[in-house]
């Protein structure tokens, strides 16, 4: 028969902090020291990242699609019909408005690029990823940041061509940086999308891997910085119901990107 173990004793550890996985799922030392989000639009990163920015206050934000077109086109976009604008709003100052208070609740900073998105462009042709890879790398070269957090750009064109600008930037800049995918809210819900990005990834040899990274455990501040968006979501509730969404939220997740541990490179091939 085998003794009981006493009460209250615990097994002695067999590991120390040299074995692999007690480090695989977290965060290295210095990584979260300045953080950059990369958000396509003005609300993406709040609506995919708002608990994390939360918990880690001084990141930055980079949107890329913050820019004016020459011209709003006529007739209006359906977007901006569903957000409420009339014809001679100033669209994108409004949204811009709106950013900077979200941001400010959050206690981070907007930096907003001039790029247009691809709905006010000729033909709805999205901005090229080299375009996007290119002011990348000069603004986060400015920033100095230690890690960055990219879209993983599922579905709509600006989105993905985001994504796309930040792997191009991403090998331009080295492996020094880290870098993690957040999953883009409303679009992860399509059914196989992300599971697609995630392949995607796997087969260029970078393996997303989930992140447990701190973030703020209750939603009243992503919920009050959500709210500071209040043309962008009559558009969200028209198309996503974000309403029910944001009623029962799944958790922000983060997926890191780097390649395998050694000798497992083989299981891309199987």
């Amino acid at each position: 028969m085998t003794a009981a173990r006493p009460e209250g004793a615990e097994p002695q550890p067999i590991r120390d902090a040299s074995f692999p996985m007690r480090e695989w799922g977290l965060p290295d030392e210095g990584e979260l020291d300045r953080v950059v989000v990369v958000s396509p639009h003005l609300d993406d990163a709040v609506l995919g990242c708002a608990r994390f920015m939360a918990a880690h206050p001084g990141a930055t934000v980079v949107t890329v699609f913050a820019g004016n077109p020459p011209a709003y086109p006529q007739p209006m976009r359906t977007w901006d019909v569903q957000s409420g604008f009339a014809p001679g709003d100033d669209v994108m100052e409004a949204r811009r408005r709106e950013d900077r208070a979200a941001l400010a609740l959050l206690d981070a900073t907007p930096v907003h690029l001039d790029l247009v998105e691809h709905s006010y462009n000729p033909g709805d042709r999205p901005v090229a990823p080299e375009v996007i890879a290119d002011v990348l790398v000069t603004t986060l070269g400015r920033l100095e940041p230690t890690l960055v957090l990219a879209p993983f750009g599922l579905a709509n064109p600006d989105h993905d061509v985001t994504h796309r600008g930040c792997m191009l930037a991403r090998d331009r800049l080295g492996a020094a940086l880290s870098w993690w995918c957040y999953e883009d809210s409303g679009y992860k819900h399509i059914p196989g999308m992300l599971a697609w990005r995630v392949s995607s990834l796997f087969r260029r040899r970078l393996w997303p891997t989930p992140v447990c990274s701190v973030v703020d455990p209750a939603e009243t501040r992503k919920q009050a910085a959500i709210a500071c968006y209040p043309s962008q979501l009559l558009a969200l509730e028209d198309d996503w119901a974000i309403g029910a969404k944001l009623a029962a939220p799944a958790p922000e997740q983060f997926w890191r990107l780097a390649p395998p541990p050694p000798g497992w490179e083989r299981l891309r091939d199987d």
